[in-house]
């Protein structure tokens, strides 16, 4: 495993025990570098959306579970937020939580002359992804041709 797959396995360890207190969901955790400074995020949801205090409370709990484990090398800057609407598709909930709605699919390589495809979930496994489009086509991604999935949304 490499360091930073263990540095977010273990920030989720940490953080489980937060979010069940709390009734939150923890989306997702990710150890990045961007322009020079490392960055620990945690991205938390609950049902009716997360709020700026939500993201708070798991701050500072997390914050001194973290300075207490010292598991981590470098210097980072720890964040707490939202996923935000345009959040990836990445866990086996994100599809549960999925089915019925409509997804945006981008590919890696076009096919049939598209990369982009919008379509309705219904049907997932460990390595497809089926959508049902407008003009009611099934169509099935394998998923390691997927670049991006994710919730359409409509402006």
């Amino acid at each position: 495993m490499s360091r930073k797959e263990t540095y977010e396995q273990r920030t989720e360890e940490l953080l489980l025990p937060i979010m069940e207190e709390n009734n939150f969901e923890l989306v997702d955790v990710e150890y990045v570098k961007e322009g020079g400074n490392w960055y620990l995020r945690a991205y938390i949801d609950k049902e009716g959306g997360i709020t700026v205090d939500d993201c708070e409370v798991v701050s500072r709990k997390m914050s001194d579970l973290l300075d207490e484990a010292d598991f981590i090398e470098e210097s980072y800057i720890f964040e707490v937020s939202s996923p935000g609407l345009g959040r990836p598709l990445k866990k086996e909930k994100d599809y549960v939580r999925s089915m019925g709605k409509e997804l945006e699919i981008r590919t890696y390589r076009a096919i049939n002359k598209q990369k982009e495809f919008y379509g309705i979930l219904t049907a997932y496994d460990e390595n497809t992804v089926t959508i049902q489009t407008e003009d009611e086509e099934e169509m099935i991604f394998n998923k390691s041709d997927i670049a991006l999935i994710r919730l359409a949304f409509d402006f």
